[in-house]
């Protein structure tokens, strides 16, 4: 009887250790160390992958020069719209005319404005040259007076000297008389003499007496001569400072209506000049009731709508966006990223409603991307507190859509240096900045 308790206990027993084992795996090798090294293993190699440094930046697209974006057209003058030749929509041409205006300023409205402007610049043009020939034949009769001056000086000097030597002649015969009379003095003296003795007779006294008389009133004649020669000296000295007085007065009145010509000339030929100004002016004017398209584009708004408006000087008609553009990104950049981009620098772009795939820190495996190269950097910060940076398209890789428009959203990807996995996770758990190099393109560039 007691076998069978044996045997039932021993089967027991077995049964139980076959259960513990099932149950706790004590026979059974584990796999967790294998796969713990296995995972230990894959990441470190995954850490060692290299990693490309970015930043990102939202912008939108814009223009790489400021002249291909969206415009205004503004009225250079007041004026009244009389005629539309472009609507909205429409494309242009440069120099196509979108519409006319009339004029409404009172002092531009006479029809032959500038034609009668013309007639008066002509008129005045006509009087300056007139006043110009009267300053010249002034001039003219100028040399002619100082001519005929130095002629009439030269007649008086001439007349002076035979004045001259008259007033000597007279001085000589002067002395020619009174020696004579000194000789006749003389000879009355000792006829008298001889007459008191009776040597000669009272007739031949007489007749010596006769002589001396004639001699003395020929001294007075030739004195008289010579106080008159000396006075008609006095005539022609006076008469040749009357001469100087004269000619110098004719030149002078000469030389005054020279100059008052001149004068005349100067002053309008200022009106001239003013007038050619507004001749200029209402010409050019002339040309600006008629607006224009600048370049080609698209007329895409229209401030002012109706035959008959009224339109102020510098108002806004029209805005046109430019057919011909060099498309770019602007974006904006923090101010801590600012020192790490570059001219030339690589950007890679997502334009809202183009798919895109793209994988952080592997450029290589973007799908959809655009490329994009930075063109310009602006030195003054932004409303926003950041910096505008300009984008141009990196034409050497993909080219942009050529659907994107003027203000489409994108998304800047900077690409930068090439570093380890786990050095871009500790940088950016200590919040350490990219780090910044150069590229080689970019050194040979800038050189």
């Amino acid at each position: 009887m007691e076998s069978p308790i044996y045997d039932i206990e021993g089967f027991s027993q077995k049964n139980d250790l076959k259960s513990f084992r099932k149950i706790y795996h004590i026979s059974r090798n584990s796999e967790i160390r294998k796969w713990f090294w296995g995972i230990l293993i894959g990441g470190g190699i995954f850490l060692l992958l290299p990693w490309t440094q970015n930043i990102r930046a939202k912008g939108k697209v814009t223009t790489l020069n400021q002249y291909e974006r969206p415009q205004e057209i503004n009225a250079l003058i007041s004026g009244r719209i009389a005629k539309w030749y472009k609507r909205e929509g429409d494309l242009l041409e440069e120099g196509d005319t979108i519409l006319v205006l009339n004029e409404i300023k009172p002092e531009y409205l006479d029809p032959n404005l500038i034609n009668n402007t013309k007639l008066q610049l002509d008129q005045k043009q006509l009087s300056a040259e007139g006043y110009m020939q009267k300053a010249a034949t002034a001039d003219v009769q100028n040399q002619a007076l100082i001519e005929a001056k130095a002629f009439k000086l030269q007649s008086l000097d001439n007349k002076i000297t035979q004045q001259r030597l008259k007033i000597q002649n007279d001085s000589a015969e002067i002395i020619a008389i009174k020696t004579e009379l000194a000789a006749y003095q003389r000879q009355i003296d000792a006829a008298r003499k001889l007459y008191e003795n009776g040597a000669i007779s009272l007739v031949e006294l007489e007749k010596r007496s006769v002589n001396f008389q004639n001699s003395t009133a020929k001294i007075a004649i030739s004195q008289n001569k010579l106080m008159q020669s000396r006075q008609e000296l006095s005539n022609l000295f006076i008469e040749k400072n009357s001469v100087i007085q004269e000619y110098n007065d004719k030149i002078a009145k000469t030389q005054g209506d020279k100059y008052g010509a001149i004068s005349n000339a100067a002053s309008s030929e200022a009106d001239v000049a003013k007038l050619e100004n507004q001749f200029q002016n209402y010409s050019i004017r002339n040309e600006m009731y008629v607006v224009r398209a600048p370049q080609s584009g698209q007329l895409v708004f229209a401030n002012k709508s109706g035959i008959g408006e009224v339109v102020k000087e510098g108002e806004r008609i029209i805005n046109i966006v430019p057919t011909d553009q060099s498309k770019a990104v602007e974006i904006f950049v923090e101010p801590v990223d600012l020192p790490l981009i570059q001219l030339g620098q690589p950007v890679r772009f997502i334009f809202d409603g183009y798919p895109a795939i793209v994988f952080s820190g592997w450029p290589q495996t973007y799908f959809g991307t655009f490329a994009g190269k930075v063109s310009a950097i602006e030195s003054n910060v932004s409303i926003n507190g950041k910096f505008r940076v300009l984008v141009a398209e990196d034409k050497s890789y993909k080219k942009w859509p050529k659907t994107i428009r003027m203000g489409n959203g994108a998304k800047g990807i900077a690409l930068m240096k090439n570093v380890p996995i786990f050095y871009e996770i500790w940088r950016n758990i200590n919040g350490f900045p990219p780090e910044y190099y150069i590229q080689e393109n970019t050194k040979n560039s800038k050189k």
